[in-house]
């Protein structure tokens, strides 16, 4: 499908997979431009998301992470980092698990590798979502604005199917060759015990002063939800300067 894109910047190319019901505007307004800086950013709208439109049947981390790829090859580029956030995040994941050759980098933010990592009562809320509690919010608004097919109803309905369906990656992130940083806030929907469940499964350590640099690592955001995380721009800066610094530090061994 045509994905709507936006390219910012000059450097190695960094793919941004935004959250659900978001945009490349709602999403990255506090960190594209500190993230443009040292990348040559590539920031995606995903299916049924802000300028991209919806196609038949359920959204899935697996094929939204083969749509991405499918852009790189159009734009001819061989191998980029990733940044994703929330079900960007989960779809960045995929990208590294089913195309390893294609994702120098990995920067996961607010996202699980299982629906057991996720806070109690999270599935319990998406059950109750509905496009009516949407009314009147920027989010519908943007949609109604940006959507070629307008539906939002019908997004609202894909994107709770998608949350309530059971995963769980954490055994296949050993697989990942990429380099990896975690990012959540302290108060996310993500557990800090399953955070720290994948920085291992992914190839972090402890130690490091024995057993050198690790290739996963994690930072968790003080007092921070999961919304807070780019809700916030002094917490967006905090996510964007962390992963430049990520993206440019040496690969470790």
């Amino acid at each position: 499908m045509e994905l709507h894109h936006q390219i910012r910047g000059e450097g190695p190319p960094l793919v941004l997979l935004h959250g659900a019901f978001m945009t490349i505007e709602t999403n990255w307004a506090g960190s594209l431009a500190e993230l443009a800086k040292t990348n040559k950013v590539i920031a995606v709208e995903l299916q049924g998301h802000g300028r991209t439109a919806d196609r038949d049947g359920a959204l899935s981390h697996e094929a939204m992470a083969d749509d991405v790829t499918r852009l790189l090859d159009k734009l001819g580029v061989e191998k980029a980092s990733v940044l994703g956030y929330s079900m960007g995040g989960n779809v960045a994941l995929q990208m590294a698990l089913r195309h390893p050759d294609r994702v120098e980098r990995l920067v996961v933010v607010s996202a699980a590798a299982s629906d057991k990592g996720l806070a109690a009562g999270h599935k319990e809320m998406v059950q109750h979502l509905s496009a009516d509690m949407f009314a009147g919010t920027p989010i519908v608004g943007e949609y109604q604005k940006l959507s070629p097919k307008p539906d939002f109803p019908g997004l609202v309905a894909k994107i709770k199917q998608l949350e309530l369906k059971p995963f769980d990656l954490t055994a296949e992130l050993k697989a990942v060759k990429a380099p990896t940083l975690l990012i959540a806030g302290d108060a996310d929907i993500v557990t800090l015990g399953h955070l720290a469940e994948m920085h291992a499964a992914l190839g972090g350590h402890a130690n490091g002063d024995v057993n050198g640099p690790s290739r996963a690592q994690m930072l968790v955001l003080p007092g921070t939800t999961h919304m807070g995380v780019f809700a916030y721009p002094a917490k967006a800066q905090q996510v964007a300067a962390a992963a430049n610094a990520f993206l440019s530090a040496p690969a470790p061994k």
